[in-house]
């Protein structure tokens, strides 16, 4: 029996119109709260985590003359980096300290409160048929296998002082991002950069779900953004595009501050994400095209796109999505209706005769697949792949065989030693760097995270 893919929804329950969801928080840098309104239409006033400048401008908003603009800009930027450095561990003593570990549990509440309640969200959605009563006992199966690989995983998450979580990028709910630093961040100059925009079927996605990629890649000298955006029914996709593109402009703007190199970032997206990141492109390169569109970042700024797991033409998934659970009515609410199927949909965008100027603006294109995967088939990477090279974009589809959804992302970083897909992702990023490759080459192998055997069941009885 083919594996079936978790987030859904009853056909027959139209989205709440009064639910809102917004991620606050304590002192703007750990102790977030999450506040969700019930169906009783009761409102909440909330306070937006910043001014209505955006986190990318970089004069202070206390800057009120020529004179000195540009002693509150310097000012601005100093206070922002020392405000996401001087909160870790490494810089605490004493009672400090023991504030500092208040602060951290506090934080690992806050987020376990906003997991639970993204749960709840999806809950409901769902149908409470014999269907769903076998999936989600198979999802229970295949959370425990990996538990002993999520508890490691998220202690990293939490406790390592190489990781900057809640940085603050824009003033909607959940404009959030995570940074995972290298070991050696202040040497060898700056780094490359991955803007990383998370799955979760445009539903369920969190920063935290990147967790694991990002400190693989930061252990290859890689710095790595976790980008947070709204997701349904908090935000429809244009939300979630208009994130992702605040988020990487943060990204393009503030990385140097970080020890990341501006001129080396590239975009990655997982499953949901890879299509949300893929819109987040076309939508710029749109934007760019134009002559009088003003933007806070350029495409001629990364270097590449990652798409991991992705769809990328929603016309030929809708139906399948719905064949797994991810049913029409919901899917279509996500996507702002039937007429947006089409403007949501990269591979069907791109042929558009009148999209050839903004098409050749789009950086190179590489896409990660498993042929196995049933709940985006591998055929959604290969024919957006064609399709690029047809138009004349440098693209690549990468395969690989009898990988599922999730294996390339979860199980096989779980499994320790090197995997193929880390190992081709890692080469892209340092190609033409040969230390950095040879430093790659030589450092010892991944801990394994999860025994063999369970590895093993969870592939075999994986819900996605």
């Amino acid at each position: 029996m083919q594996s079936q893919i978790l987030p859904v929804t009853n056909p027959f329950l139209s989205p709440p119109s009064s639910s809102s969801m917004l991620l606050g928080s304590k002192d703007d840098l750990y102790s977030t709260r999450l506040l969700i309104d019930d169906d009783n239409n009761k409102k909440t006033e909330t306070k937006p985590f910043l001014s209505r400048a955006s986190s990318y401008h970089t004069t202070s908003p206390t800057a009120t003359s020529n004179n000195n603009k540009n002693k509150g800009s310097k000012f601005y930027r100093v206070w922002r980096r020392r405000s996401n450095s001087e909160t870790s561990l490494s810089s605490l003593t004493g009672a400090d300290r023991t504030n500092s570990l208040r602060e951290d549990v506090e934080h690992v509440a806050a987020d376990t409160a906003l997991i639970t309640r993204l749960s709840f969200n999806l809950l409901r959605f769902l149908g409470v048929g014999y269907r769903w009563i076998g999936r989600f006992l198979a999802l229970g199966c295949y959370s425990f296998l990996l538990f002993p690989g999520f508890l490691q995983v998220g202690y990293y998450y939490f406790f390592s002082r190489r990781v900057r979580r809640g940085i603050v990028y824009g003033d909607q709910p959940r404009n959030r991002l995570d940074l995972y630093l290298p070991q050696n961040n202040d040497g060898d100059g700056p780094k490359p950069v991955v803007a990383f925009v998370t799955g979760g079927a445009w539903i369920i996605g969190y920063k935290a779900w990147g967790s694991l990629l990002g400190q693989q890649l930061s252990d290859s000298d890689v710095i790595v953004a976790c980008i947070d955006y709204r997701n349904f029914p908090q935000g429809t996709i244009s939300d979630m595009v208009n994130d992702a593109s605040q988020g990487i402009s943060f990204v393009c703007n503030n990385i140097a501050e970080y020890g990341g190199d501006p001129n080396r970032i590239y975009l990655m997206g997982q499953s949901a994400g890879a299509h949300i990141a893929a819109c987040t492109l076309i939508e710029q390169a749109i934007k760019e095209s134009g002559e009088r569109e003003s933007t806070s970042w350029s495409l001629s700024q990364i270097k590449a796109y990652f798409g991991l797991s992705g769809g990328y033409n929603l016309l030929n998934l809708v139906d399948h999505f719905h064949s797994r659970g991810l049913y029409r009515s919901l899917f279509v609410s996500i996507m702002e209706g039937e007429q947006s199927l089409r403007r949501f949909s990269p591979e069907v965008i791109v042929q558009d005769p009148n999209m050839r100027n903004t098409v050749s603006l789009l950086p190179p294109v590489i896409l990660f697949h498993g042929t196995a995967d049933y709940s985006i088939p591998s055929d959604a990477s290969k024919s957006f792949t064609e399709t690029l090279q047809g138009l004349g974009v440098k693209a690549e589809s990468i395969l690989y065989e009898g990988k599922t959804h999730t294996d390339l992302f979860l199980q096989d970083p779980m499994r320790g030693g090197k995997d193929d897909m880390f190992e081709d992702l890692v080469a892209f990023i340092h190609a033409g760097d040969s230390e950095a490759l040879a430093r790659h080459a030589a450092a010892p192998p991944r801990k394994r995270l999860v025994p063999e055997f369970m590895l093993k069941l969870a592939h075999d009885v994986s819900p996605f």
